[in-house]
Parts: structure tokens; sequence; C-alpha cells
């Protein structure tokens, strides 16, 4: 099992310390992953233990017991190296017996209907602005002229200092490509 089949994009994973590394995070999770992945294992031994049970599968019965307590022992200590957040409502979701897909849907769904919202509004106030800068100009052609000239020079000096800011210690540049 891989860790998108585990998490399910529903889990948000979050180092404990600035000090743990990505790397650290993810291999505590597949050491996690794996302990599950043989928990489920046992689990299933001990199905069949137990479905064809009869006086000698005594001794393995009490084995896998134990493996099953040890791992479940194992999976708790490296639990507690994760810091996995799951929100309620996907456990409500399972607990229902849905789709725990459907909370990350109606979540980007929702972001999608706010995204709008707040685009709809910047326009709405890039539109108003335009219109203002028109009925200044007719009256005072002077000062909206000033304005503008204020205007390009301080977005060239903004231009300036996020390229001064992108100079990485070697003086190469970052480049971020252009949409």
């Amino acid at each position: 099992m891989d860790s998108s089949h585990a998490v399910g994009g529903n889990g948000i994973i979050n180092p404990k310390s600035p000090a743990n590394s990505g790397d650290e995070s993810k291999q505590n999770l597949n050491q996690v992953i794996n302990s599950i992945d043989k928990t489920l294992g046992i689990l299933h031994q001990l199905y069949l233990t137990v479905s064809s049970y009869n006086v000698s599968s005594q001794l393995p019965l009490l084995q896998r017991m134990n493996n099953l307590v040890l791992e479940l022992d194992n999976m708790a200590k490296l639990g507690e190296k994760c810091n996995i957040q799951v929100p309620m409502e996907v456990l409500n979701l399972i607990d229902d017996g849905k789709n725990p897909d459907e909370f990350t849907r109606d979540v980007l769904n929702s972001c999608i209907a706010k995204n709008q919202i707040t685009k709809g509004k910047t326009d709405a106030f890039k539109g108003l602005r335009g219109h203002l800068l028109e009925e200044l100009e007719q009256a005072f052609p002077e000062e909206v002229e000033a304005y503008r000239e204020i205007r390009a020079a301080s977005a060239a000096e903004a231009k300036r200092l996020a390229q001064a800011q992108s100079l990485l210690p070697n003086g190469d540049v970052k480049v971020k490509p252009e949409i």
C-alpha cells in the first residue's frame, strides 16, 4: 500500500518540529503504513486460525494473538512520531459508510465557489477604479497624469526590489515562469 492510499488525500501531515525534514515525516508515515499492513496480515492469519479452530491450533492461535498485540504496540509507538490530523467530518463520513473522498470534493467545491466570489469582487473593484480614473482624468487631467507617473515609478521600484530579492547567494537569479 502506498502513502496516497493511507492518507487518502484527506490527512494533513505536520512535522512536530521545524528540525524534522519532509523525508523524515514520509519515512515515519511509511513505517506506520507498513505496520498497518503487517497488522492486517496478522488479523487475516487469526481469522483463518479461528475459522478452522481445533485443539491442535491453540498454540498458533496464542502466538498470533501475541504477535497482534506486539504489532499494535509497535504501531502505536510509530504513530507517535507522526502528527497526522484528519478532520472529524472525514471520520464521521467513514463511520456512516461513505467515501471520504466526498469530503475532499465538497471542500474543493466550496473553495472554488469562494474563489469565484472573490474574483468577482476583485474584478468589480478593478472596474470601479478604471471608471473613477476616467472620470478624474476628465476633471483633473494634470493630477491624474502625476498620479500615473507616481504609480509607474512605484511599480518599477517594486519590480526592482523583487528582482533583487530573488538573487541567489551565488549570484544566479531565480526565474519564475510567467503564465
